[in-house]
């Protein structure tokens, strides 16, 4: 039993890390139709960045914000210079995200180092908790709550608030926001910085629990992001939750029980939904 618990947390925790990524990928992908293919250097920069606060301040918490800032300045040299030039050509798009994912890998050799850099747990983290013989990792069970908060304020922010009413309207029909007066390149813009953010935090978190950080990990969480993207449905935050948290756990449960098939079973689940519901588990058909 205590081993079902372990890998359940153990997959809830890396669910937590992919829908950080996810989110903002999907709601970049459903209001502002790109396919950026960089977000996951965005994820990477966040890692390197963070553990780079980290080593200087020692304070975990201020690494992670400025882990975000850096994410959020990235971002947006990235949609200004990058993205907002082929806006609706997805070609282009997935030409010069690519790119620009290579570019952000190789500038973070040039800063860093082309090796591995080890990444360590902020002692109050450290250790875990014993209940009844249920051993639980204290970092894992952070990463978690994290994640949780910021579904919810991601949640109140998009159905609680005028900006959040303006996004999800972009996302069903961005050609009728624009009508009604409102500067939808202003909410691309804010959007793209909020996925941005939201990418670099994930893969500050990502660090201390696994220990070790690499310029090349911004592609591997990318492809994992597009999966979760794709399950859930684009534009659909709950989607991409439920799907990041199906892809965590399963991954967690079959590297454990049948590892030879870990590396698979994520394009199995989405080949699954997709030949079920081809828009995704929470998205609209269309």
């Amino acid at each position: 039993m205590d081993v079902i618990i372990n890998l359940l947390v153990n997959g809830l925790a890396t669910g937590m890390l992919i829908f950080l990524l996810a989110a903002g990928l999907t709601l970049i992908f459903g209001l502002m139709s790109v396919l950026n293919f960089a977000h996951g250097g965005l994820f990477a920069w966040g890692a390197f960045g963070g553990v780079w606060i980290f080593g200087l301040t020692g304070s975990f918490l201020l690494s992670m914000a400025g882990a975000i800032v850096i994410g959020m300045l990235i971002g947006l040299i990235l949609e200004r210079f990058l993205i907002r030039p082929v806006y609706g050509d997805h070609i282009q798009q997935l030409l010069v995200t690519l790119g620009g994912m290579l570019v952000l890998s190789e500038l973070l050799k040039v800063f860093w180092s082309p090796n591995p850099i080890p990444a360590a747990v902020p002692s109050y983290l450290q250790g875990s908790f014993d209940f009844g013989g249920i051993i639980l990792i204290k970092y894992r069970l952070f990463v978690i709550l994290v994640g949780v908060l910021i579904y919810i304020a991601l949640h109140l922010l998009l159905t609680k608030t005028r900006l959040g009413l303006i996004v999800r309207a972009g996302v069903i029909d961005k050609e009728m926001v624009q009508a009604l007066g409102i500067n939808i390149k202003q909410v691309f813009t804010f959007v793209f910085l909020l996925g941005a953010g939201m990418a670099a935090l994930g893969g500050s978190l990502l660090a201390p629990y696994s220990g070790v950080i690499f310029a090349e990990m911004g592609m591997q969480y990318a492809i994992l992001a597009f999966i979760v993207v794709i399950i859930g449905g684009m534009g659909s935050v709950p989607g991409s939750a439920v799907a990041a948290l199906l892809v965590g756990v399963l991954g967690s449960f079959m590297a454990y029980f049948v590892p030879e098939l870990s590396l698979a079973v994520n394009m199995l689940l989405m080949l699954f939904v997709l030949l079920v519901k081809p828009s995704g588990l929470f998205g609209a058909k269309g």
